[in-house]
């Protein structure tokens, strides 16, 4: 990318990101992951030699995906070399060590390091513990941090102990829109625009830092198809799985065809109204649920590994063709994905399924977690929410 095609609000970033904290946020697609990146590789290029340098993502995954990658095609290619094995890359020469931050024992891995310079992706999706520590390990002088996020909600400690706090810090941050980013198509941004509702639109379109407040689903209604209506042919299939003892266990199934997905039909068992049963039973139930049925995965809540082995005993010549095990349980991006499937018109729900429907009508944010800063669904009445969740994280995932 040349210069002169950089927005105001890049050109500012890549010229005056000199504070000790530097943090670009704002909407999806604006544009500040490409600036922050040119800046990084100016700062990896002037670098003491021997300095300390360190790139952090969610995971080192997401890091490879959402920064690596686009590295790769900004540099002539022997002026980069990742190590996949060894946590590290190098980028002009110099050493860059790399680092997964998903929970609070990350903070573990960067103890005892000297940094002169650091890059953060997704930084409201690191523990406040991992991110003080890094603070800490900033330490040479002139010691920078580069850092980019989509918003959360506003009382999130990146926004509530840093941004907010920018007069008394020595940092500076910028908020990014979709108008930030000079070479999207205008249809693109038009369509982009369309596809986010609610919490989502706010944060992701107009970058702003909200909180979480009412329905999760408010447009719901809009992925609701007749029963009639559905499908009779469908590509493949996948098992979901919510286990529950004292609450309801619930299987769905959802199936695809022409890139829709539909969730074709729920079995819902509640204890409290029929009485407990073991796992052998509702193992058993999943034979009835599918009949002829070979899904591709079956999708089981993670926190029941004895129900997984359950299902590979009862079910051997499934498990040698599907994928009998854990489900994906990241909620927030679940819920997201989902939400976005729905008003995309790429997930569908029959109206058969009565209890899934139920639920997602009640399906509201914790107002309590919300005033942590913290976006959690209230935990009631929530188990086909739970399954179909482990869906979308599949689908969005692997598919």
């Amino acid at each position: 990318m040349k210069l002169q095609t950089l927005s105001p609000k890049q050109r500012d970033f890549l010229l005056n990101s000199n504070a000790r904290i530097n943090i670009a946020y704002g909407s999806v697609r604006s544009g500040k992951t490409l600036v922050s990146l040119l800046r990084w590789l100016y700062i990896v290029a002037t670098a003491p030699e021997g300095s300390g340098l360190l790139m952090i993502g969610k995971t080192e995954r997401t890091l490879r995906r959402n920064i690596l990658d686009l590295i790769a095609e900004l540099v002539e290619p022997n002026d980069y070399k990742l190590n996949s094995g060894m946590g590290e890359c190098y980028i002009y020469g110099k050493k860059i060590y790399l680092v997964g931050a998903n929970d609070e024992r990350a903070e573990n891995k960067i103890r005892g390091i000297t940094l002169y310079a650091a890059y953060l992706d997704e930084a409201t999706l690191c523990p406040e513990s991992f991110f003080r520590m890094l603070l800490s390990r900033l330490s040479t002088e002139n010691a920078i941090l580069l850092a980019t996020t989509n918003p959360d909600s506003p009382a999130h400690y990146i926004k509530k102990a840093f941004i907010d706090r920018a007069g008394d810090l020595n940092l500076k941050s910028w908020h990014f829109t979709l108008d930030d980013n000079k070479t999207l198509p205008e249809q693109y941004v038009k369509e982009i625009s369309k596809e986010y509702t609610g919490l989502w639109y706010q944060r992701y379109i107009l970058g702003n830092f909200v909180m979480a407040e009412g329905a999760i689903y408010p447009d719901y209604q809009r992925a609701v198809i007749a029963e009639s209506d559905m499908p009779t042919q469908f590509e493949t299939y996948i098992v979901t799985c919510d286990y529950g003892t004292t609450n309801p266990f619930v299987y769905l199934l959802v199936g695809r065809v022409n890139g829709v997905w539909y969730v074709i039909k729920e079995f819902y068992y509640d204890s409290s109204k029929s009485g407990i049963r073991v796992n052998t039973q509702q193992s058993a139930e999943l034979g009835k649920f599918l009949g002829n049925i070979l899904p591709a995965s079956v999708e089981v809540d993670p926190s029941e590994p004895g129900f997984i082995e359950q299902l590979r005993r009862d079910y051997p010549a499934m498990d040698d063709r599907a994928i009998i095990g854990h489900a994906i349980n990241a909620v927030l991006i679940g819920i997201q994905n989902t939400a976005q499937m729905m008003y995309q018109g790429k997930l569908k729900i029959s109206d058969a399924c009565t209890n899934t429907l139920k639920e997602m009508a009640g399906y509201t944010w914790d107002p309590k977690a919300t005033e942590k800063g913290e976006d959690v669904p209230v935990k009631v009445n929530d188990h086909a929410m739970d399954c179909l969740r482990y869906a979308v994280n599949r689908i969005t995932w692997d598919y």
